[in-house]
């Protein structure tokens, strides 16, 4: 039975909660905003009303049976998917809770090397033992493309008792891999698709854009409509589609690490998002698509940028790609990326999603607008003006596979010692360490630390990137396996 899209049964719910003056005697403590003024003042008497606990109308999100399940299940239909879970703690909480609902202590799963720092805790909460595949590299913009349909299928041949695959759709930079023919060759040998579309929200209400996974037979997904869908920060959903992975599992494995007093401001988000993408989003992503090659293409006017795109395809490492990424090359006027976000946040007000090495990223979503790009367009030519320097070449990526010599899991929860960054060659990490954003882990717990990785985050370090992953803030110190 198709249901209607124009519904909102959670968001209803809490409508209708907030009109009856309810006398609270649970928490939270606020009690609808009466405990704090100058909390109201800033958020609003309505939000505190609505900032509540589980109650019998509003139903449990640790076993929906009431509006949450309903707006759960019109979320299903909306991503042409049989289930999906409400997250409050983002994507990252999804990606973990897919792997640790697929994968147990030992089992192999064969994942990219340019996963996000939640999929390495994923391994680290389960067990599970990463079977690296390698994205290509395009050395003249410096960035990881995606992975081959070949280069899945020699892990496979190579691992045949493996567990399960984990593909990204799209990366951070908007590459797209062969996600059907990915997922085909899963199901050929009984494997687990599971995939990250934290930033591919998008993807599942325009035909402007490459498939979503759940469209095209993937097992299980998580997606940020926080990201490029309009909702509020840390809502997400994990997808699933009947069959390899049973939906009880999820939820029971859901509810190992997600809260008890779930925000329902984010779940409604959830809910009043979805509505307006499954009714509006065709109309809403052509504009937000639009306005993306407007400004890719005003940017690629100005000399000394590259606003890369479609031209990257190649129907092995590139198959597709998200054209709602605005990532632009600057190496061509002598300044890193990290440089120029710097430049733009400091000097101009404008804040872009990350600077890597040689390119910064601005992702273009449901809330912008001409203004904003063209403010970004005058920022990047004075910038030029101002600042520019003589080319430097691409700073080469550390992408190798590395040698893992204990699983994430049993490195973190070994024995460590701390020791020097510069002098922690040879050792095997004891953490993680990555630039933020994007949360690639450069090294990882469990993987023996070489020359090369020392040399990059050295060189992180002095372009003034953010590191995290080690207790130290400094990232002077590394912990490492030995007593």
């Amino acid at each position: 039975m198709k249901r209607n899209q124009y519904e909102t049964p959670l968001y209803t719910a809490l409508l209708e909660y907030s009109k009856k003056n309810v006398i609270p005697f649970d928490v939270p403590g606020h009690k609808q905003g009466r405990g704090n003024k100058e909390l109201v003042e800033f958020l609003g008497e309505k939000t505190l009303k609505a900032d509540v606990n589980s109650m019998k109308p509003l139903d449990n999100i640790g076993n929906p049976i009431g509006v949450i399940r309903e707006s759960e299940e019109l979320m299903a239909e909306a991503f042409f998917c049989d289930n999906s879970f409400f997250l409050v703690n983002g994507t990252s909480a999804g990606v973990q809770a897919m792997i640790m609902s697929v994968c147990h202590q030992g089992d192999k799963i064969i994942i990219p090397r340019n996963v996000h720092k939640s999929a390495i805790n994923g391994l680290i909460l389960s067990g599970a033992h990463p079977i690296y595949v390698q994205p290509e590299i395009h050395e003249g913009i410096g960035i990881s493309l995606g992975i081959s349909v070949e280069s899945y299928k020699r892990a496979i041949e190579e691992n045949p008792d493996a567990k399960a695959l984990f593909v990204i759709n799209p990366t951070y930079y908007g590459i797209v891999s062969d996600l059907e023919k990915i997922i085909s060759l899963g199901k050929k040998h009984g494997l687990v698709t599971i995939v990250d579309e934290a930033h591919g929200t998008h993807f599942y209400f325009s035909d402007d854009f490459p498939n979503g996974a759940m469209k095209v037979g993937a097992d299980i997904s998580s997606v940020s409509l926080h990201k490029t869908g309009g909702s509020l920060t840390q809502s997400s959903v994990l997808l699933s589609n009947n069959g390899l992975v049973d939906k009880g599992t999820i939820k029971t494995t859901l509810n190992l690490t997600q809260s008890t007093s779930a925000s329902y401001l984010l779940m409604t988000s959830l809910d009043i998002t979805r509505k307006m993408l499954a009714t509006e989003g065709k109309d809403i992503f052509h504009r937000v698509r639009e306005l993306s090659i407007y400004g890719r293409n005003e940017i690629n006017k100005i000399e000394g940028y590259y606003a890369f795109s479609r031209e990257l395809i190649d129907d092995y490492s590139v198959y597709d790609f998200d054209e709602t990424k605005l990532s632009i090359n600057t190496t061509n006027i002598g300044l890193t990326g990290i440089e120029v976000y710097d430049i733009l946040r400091d000097e101009y007000n404008i804040q872009v999603e990350f600077g890597d090495s040689n390119n910064i990223l601005a992702i273009i979503s449901v809330g912008d607008t001409k203004e904003n790009i063209d403010e970004l367009i005058k920022g990047l030519k004075d910038i030029k003006r101002k600042y520019k320097k003589e080319r430097k070449a691409p700073m080469k990526l550390n992408f190798r596979t590395p040698s893992v010599i204990v699983s994430p899991r049993d490195a973190f929860y070994s024995n460590k010692k701390r020791v020097r960054l510069e002098d922690s060659v040879g050792e095997i990490s004891g953490e993680s360490i990555m630039a933020y954003p994007p949360g690639i882990p450069i090294v990882s717990p469990g993987e023996r630390i070489d020359g090369e990785m020392i040399e990059y985050i050295m060189y992180l370090k002095e372009k003034g990137s953010i590191l995290t992953g080690t207790e130290d803030p400094e990232m002077n110190w590394i912990k490492v396996l030995g007593v």
